[in-house]
């Protein structure tokens, strides 16, 4: 579960082509169609992850420069874009996703060592540089199961669905609306705690199905709670 950004590019490009492999199958009316995010349609999704794309192109240009680049005009201007672009025909939605894609690659190429230990201003405040190719990462794996188009969480690499299960766990740990838990995954001894873990829930089951569950994916009806009883309701994630 590394953190270098060089090393998961690699990731990175195999995560977009599966889903540029998903998307390329689309139609007129599969664009159109509902996605799993409420009021979304899976035009608004890919529109969202092409503007995210160029987000986090201004983001490494602030840190290659120095410059206050923002991620994004202005809350506004996204959600403006993203209404704006949900409707156009499938294969432009695919052109976009992929020469977007291609310019968050070059953003990354030209990026200097050093530049690597900035800090920018992401859309939710600050954030290192060596953060945003494991966000872009992060995007497109859990916005191609928003697709509701046979991706699932089941088909997420290990290592993605261990660290996305990490991150989330440790955010709740300092969420004091988080109810405690022990996290188990299967086959292992390895435990995520949140919370007093004394008297708390262990809930266990593969990690693609815990991380799923806390990013609200999955109703986790696969998981297993002990004692046994209903599963805690975590906060909503980002």
């Amino acid at each position: 579960m590394t953190s270098d950004p060089l090393l998961l590019t690699g990731e990175l490009d195999e995560a977009m082509a599966r889903l540029l492999r998903t998307v390329s199958g689309f139609g007129p009316a599969d664009v159109a169609a509902a996605s799993l995010l409420p009021g979304w349609t899976r035009g608004h999704v890919l529109t969202h992850l092409a503007r995210n794309a160029d987000g986090f192109v201004n983001l490494l240009t602030a840190a290659r420069t120095g410059e206050p680049i923002p991620m994004y005009a202005s809350p506004q201007a996204r959600s403006a874009d993203i209404e704006t672009g949900s409707g156009r025909p499938a294969a432009d939605l695919l052109a976009d996703l992929r020469d977007s894609a291609e310019r968050f690659t070059a953003a990354v190429a030209a990026m200097p060592v050093e530049a690597w230990a900035a800090t920018v201003q992401a859309r939710r405040g600050p954030w290192p540089a060596a953060m945003l190719v494991w966000g872009r990462l992060r995007e497109i794996e859990v916005h191609h199961v928003d697709l509701a188009a046979g991706y699932r969480p089941a088909d997420w690499p290990d290592a993605f669905a261990q660290r996305l299960l990490h991150e989330v766990a440790t955010g709740l740990a300092g969420n004091p609306a988080a109810p405690a838990m022990v996290l188990r995954f299967d086959g292992v001894r390895h435990e995520l705690v949140v919370g007093d873990p004394e008297g708390a829930p262990t809930i266990t089951g593969p990690a693609p199905e815990l991380a799923a569950w806390l990013t609200g994916r999955s109703t986790g009806e696969v998981l297993t709670v002990t004692p046994d009883g209903p599963l805690p309701i975590p906060p909503e994630w980002i």
